[in-house]
């Protein structure tokens, strides 16, 4: 599967310019986080080509947010050697990860819509009785009828 950005596409979004170790690390970024956003879309597009560019951007703002930022830190200092740490991100610190609003974006490009949803529903334990009228009845083996209809009236 080939990934939705290019390494120039996301050296272009960069600040400086990256060394041979670097292009490594933002290739395996490009890759990591256009199979996460097949992942929350639920489909591909092939070929990649064909995604929709918002789906380049997000894959591309991705990378950048990890190559600016590796470790996932909040809070660093030089003079005393301070490094901080949050749960804001959770397990995601420190990985290429897409915000909660971007994997949203992702799930509507790819056709996936919140929204309400219809469920059947059962009593727990109860039985269905076939014939027009009837419920169960407690401690009886027989049906109640709930209602008269036109075959048999009560």
């Amino acid at each position: 599967m080939a990934d939705f950005a290019t390494l120039d596409e996301l050296k272009a979004r960069l600040d400086w310019t990256l060394d041979a170790d670097e292009e490594r690390i933002a290739t395996s970024a490009l890759e990591d986080a256009s199979d996460l956003a097949r992942g929350y879309a639920g489909r591909d597009w092939e070929p990649s080509s064909s995604a929709p560019r918002l789906v380049r951007t997000l894959v591309l703002k991705a990378c950048k947010r990890y190559m600016t930022n590796p470790q996932g830190l909040t809070q660093s200092r030089a003079g005393d050697e301070t490094l901080g740490w949050n749960d804001t991100q959770g397990e995601n610190a420190g990985t290429v990860y897409f915000t909660h609003d971007e994997q949203r974006m992702l799930a509507e490009l790819g056709g996936r819509k919140n929204g309400l949803v219809s469920a059947s529903i059962t009593a727990w334990n109860g039985r269905i009785y076939r014939g027009p009228g009837y419920v169960p009845a407690a401690g009886s083996s027989k049906p109640f009828p709930l209602f008269a209809d036109e075959v048999e009236p009560w």
